[in-house]
C-alpha cells in the first residue's frame, strides 16, 4: 500500500520519532510505513490521518494488492473443492 506520509510528515515539520509519538508506535514503525515495508491496522492508519487533519484515503492510498484476501482465498479454496467432488461423482 503507498502512502503519502513522509511528504505530509516533512510539510508539518514532524520527524518520525515524534509521529510516533503521536500515534503510539515506534520511529522504527514509521519509517517501515514509509519505505511500504509494513501495511496499518485500519486504527493506526486513522491515528496517522488524524494527526495530519486528512481523511485516510487522502493519506493511504490503496490499490489492488498482489496478495489474496482472506475471502478470496477462502472463495477459491471452497471452488476447487467443488470442482474436485464433482470429478468424483
Amino acid at each position: 500500500m503507498k502512502n503519502r506520509i513522509r511528504l505530509l510528515r516533512r510539510e508539518k515539520g514532524l520527524s518520525q520519532q515524534v509521529l510516533g509519538e503521536r500515534v503510539g508506535v515506534s520511529r522504527q514503525t514509521i519509517s517501515a510505513l514509509e519505505a511500504g515495508r509494513y501495511e496499518p491496522s485500519i486504527w493506526l492508519a486513522h491515528d496517522i490521518a488524524r494527526v495530519f487533519g486528512l481523511p485516510i484515503e487522502e493519506v493511504f492510498l490503496f490499490a489492488e494488492s498482489p496478495r489474496k484476501s482472506r475471502a478470496e482465498s477462502s472463495r477459491t479454496g471452497a471452488k476447487r473443492q467443488q470442482r474436485e467432488r464433482e470429478v468424483l461423482l
